[in-house]
């Protein structure tokens, strides 16, 4: 039998087009992703799972009145009815709702061990157990008043809700993340009584933008009328951004927030101190931290400190010891703020699904009206029904009250007739259930009091029932009547206790705002580094070592084969080097970064990007503040800041222009106001040190003039000392200024001969 009489026809049910399969099914993939696990409905702020939670507890009357349930009764029915899916995932989100460290507003109360924030595992379902919070009845208050809608569970014996009648702006109040297909959310905790400022003044002015719902001044003192400074996290911590910022990361809906440890300086007496850190910031595990810190401890990349203890019992108590007291506090927090997790960026993404249904990134304001609409939808279902129960009510009050008049008569029919009920809506005109009530009223109910009961309760419903209808038509009353609920949730976890001082211990602002100190970066920098002596070595080959000390023996067993020293210089490991090579172009070497005192070194080349066929001219330390004089070999140069010569990248700054066959020759200290130059013709010049130009970059000006050769030594000097050199045998000699009038003269002149006993190789140090 051949192969092809075993493939099925063309036309077989069986051959399907595998790219349109694809698409189709990993579309459906990531829609289910996106509405039903890892994007939070803007209404509630809340995910299936954890809608399906709450729902589950409500079912169990698991409420803050009742005692608690094991964490597994409530997992079970959660899967068994409402969420098919793994146990301990489900597990897992009802413990984050228990978390106080992990929700800024916790809505499960949790008995047991639900973890710590060092990061521990909270303890098997079977042993911890769990009851519903206050906040989160408030996220279920009137689901039974057709409120919400209701949709069939999974396997469509039972209903679930769609979304929460929510009665607290959960969304922003604790947060959310997840992670879908091709989108994620990010949403930081919030202040819930600055959440519900700002909700009243969009309630008052729709209109209201971004600016005016953010608080003017983030670091002022806390009020009750406090509009949104910015996140408020449940560990705390401190938020170091500008309000510029934070206005535009809410306007956007996408932005970060940095977050900061909070620490104090704690004097330990004779000059000795400790910093202690108590609060850290939100998601990061305090077991975790330490370690880190410990692992640079012992990499020696925190130089300022000297250990870490963990002292924390119920609160947060970091012990940092620095090296010794003379350290700075602020620079040691600057250097952990940049090397650990004591300083974290949050960010901040509201992609949420608006209306349930369509992922959108909102902006603060979008987020507060879409919960206010849906707050605005409840309030119109709740009344309708409740208006629809009081209609019902007050038909069966008004058929007791028509039985209690003919009281004799209902009697008589009761025990006479066949079909009692007929009799009775055919005698009084009563409806179906006016008579059905009559016929199940009790004796006991047969008394003269109850009839004044019925009357003051027909008259009570009549006047609700003209409030709601009065509501009911007016759009105007429905905000006025939202705005009082959300005055009533403000009130209820205010920011202060009773006697305005107390912080409440759920309400009042955990996170606080600061401005980042102003160490100098250059201290930063340099507290990254173990300050130690140094001695570079440079050769004439371009290969670069840095032995510890400032004694280091220099022979010529420490160069390759036909090379020599160029140069020697002491400096110490937190000292930048500058270096100018004959294009002009100056780089930077960090002096803790060249190669140890051990074999010959490095090439310099493979630091930085040194151009084909450029040597280097000079390799000297950068000093903040300091000048020199760069000149080409042709005689032009100028001053330069040495702050302006500090390059960032590989490829180093050009300085100096020059253009070929010229080059770069020298870069020489600037301290003075005379320059003295001689030339490779064996003239030297002495002019106004004012008469050379300060630039940051360019060719320059002529320093002297020249018939053959060119430049070949420069040195600055006051008038007041004179100029000095030095010959081959180290002999100084010293010139006053008087004796160098035949020597003086303005820039770009030729010059004469040097004195006599001036060094051969015209240059001032021979």
């Amino acid at each position: 039998m051949s192969d092809a009489d075993t493939l099925p026809p063309p036309d077989d049910q069986r051959i399907v087009d595998l790219k349109q399969a694809l698409e189709e099914r990993y579309l459906s993939y990531a829609l289910s992703t996106i509405t039903q696990r890892a994007l939070p409905d803007a209404r509630d702020g809340l995910k299936p799972v954890h809608r399906r939670i709450l729902h589950a507890m409500r079912l169990l009357r698991l409420d803050p009145s009742q005692g608690y349930k094991k964490s597994a009764r409530i997992v079970g029915d959660v899967i068994g009815k409402f969420h098919p899916h793994g146990d301990q995932s489900i597990y897992d989100a009802l413990v984050r709702l228990a978390q106080d460290f992990a929700l800024r507003y916790p809505l499960v109360d949790g008995q047991g061990n639900f973890g710590n924030i060092d990061g521990d595992s909270p303890a098997a379902m079977r042993y911890t157990e769990s009851r519903m919070t206050e906040v989160a009845t408030r996220l279920l208050e009137g689901i039974a008043e057709n409120a919400i809608d209701f949709k069939p569970t999974y396997d469509g014996e039972d209903e679930e809700p769609v979304v929460l009648p929510s009665n607290f702006p959960n969304l922003l109040a604790n947060g959310s993340t997840g992670i879908a297909v091709g989108m994620a959310t990010s949403v930081p905790p919030h202040n819930l009584v600055e959440l519900c400022n700002a909700a009243l003044k969009l309630i008052y002015n729709p209109a209201a933008t971004t600016e005016e719902l953010v608080h003017p001044d983030p670091a002022a003192p806390p009020s009750m009328d406090d509009l949104v400074r910015g996140p408020d996290f449940p560990t705390g911590g401190q938020l170091v951004e500008s309000r510029s910022s934070i206005v535009h990361s809410y306007e956007t809906g996408r932005g970060s927030f940095r977050l900061r440890a909070i620490w104090e300086k704690e004097e330990k007496g004779r000059g000795v101190y400790q910093i202690v850190v108590t609060q850290i910031p939100y998601g990061v595990q305090k077991a975790r931290l330490v370690e880190k810190i410990a692992e640079l401890l012992l990499a020696k990349k925190l130089p300022l400190l000297k250990d870490v203890r963990d002292e924390s019992a119920d609160d947060i108590r970091l012990v940092l010891e620095p090296r010794s007291g003379t350290v700075d506090a602020v620079i040691l927090m600057e250097q952990l703020f940049k090397l650990t997790e004591l300083e974290v960026r949050f960010g901040l993404n509201l992609n949420v699904l608006d209306r349930g249904t369509v992922p959108r990134v909102m902006g603060l304001a979008d987020a507060l009206k879409a919960w206010l609409d849906h707050r605005k939808v409840v309030l119109v279902r709740r009344s309708e029904h409740r208006l629809e129960q009081i209609a019902n009510r007050l038909e069966v009050l008004e058929g007791y009250i028509v039985a209690f008049l003919n009281l004799d008569e209902v009697i008589r029919i009761i025990r006479e007739e066949d079909d009692a009920k007929a009799s009775l809506i055919a005698a009084f005109s009563l409806t179906d259930n006016q008579a059905e009530a009559i016929l199940n009223m009790r004796l006991r109910s047969l008394r003269r009091l109850e009839e004044l009961e019925l009357r003051r309760e027909h008259t009570t419903l009549t006047e609700e029932k003209g409030r709601l209808d009065a509501l009911m038509a007016s759009d105007k009353r429905q905000w006025g009547e939202i705005a009082k609920q959300v005055e009533t949730l403000k009130k209820t976890y205010p920011l202060f206790e009773a006697d305005g001082a107390t912080p409440h211990a759920l309400g009042a602002r955990r996170t606080v705002f600061g401005n980042v100190p102003t160490a100098d970066a250059a201290e930063i920098t340099e507290a990254f580094i173990e300050r130690e002596p140094i001695t570079v070595i440079l050769s004439e080959k371009g290969w670069i070592r840095a032995p510890k000390g400032h004694n280091a023996t220099i022979d010529d067993k420490g160069f390759k084969t036909g090379d020599r020293l160029k140069l020697a210089l002491n400096c110490e490991t937190t000292d930048k080097l500058l270096m100018l090579t004959t294009g002009g172009r100056v780089y930077t070497l960090g002096a803790d970064r060249l190669p140890g005192g051990r074999g010959q070194g490095e090439p310099v080349r493979i630091m930085v990007d040194i151009e084909e066929g450029q040597d280097i001219v000079d390799l000297f330390v950068y000093r903040p503040g300091a000048r020199r004089i760069v000149a080409s070999a042709s005689g032009y140069g100028f001053i330069v800041a040495e702050d302006d010569l500090v390059a960032n990248t590989r490829k180093g700054k050009q300085v100096l222009n020059v253009g070929a066959p010229d080059e770069a020759r020298l870069i020489v200290p600037c301290d003075g106001d005379r320059v003295a130059v001689i030339g490779q013709n064996r003239k030297l010049l002495v002019f106004p040190m004012a008469q050379l130009a300060a630039m940051s970059r360019g060719k320059g000006v002529r320093l002297q003039r020249y018939k053959d050769g060119g430049i070949s030594d420069i040195k600055t000097f006051y008038a007041a000392d004179g100029l000095t050199w030095t010959d081959s045998s180290g002999r100084t000699y010293s010139k006053p200024t008087e004796e160098l009038i035949d020597w003086l003269g303005d820039r770009a002149a030729a010059g004469r001969q040097p004195p006599t006993g001036f060094p051969r190789n015209n240059r001032f140090v021979g």
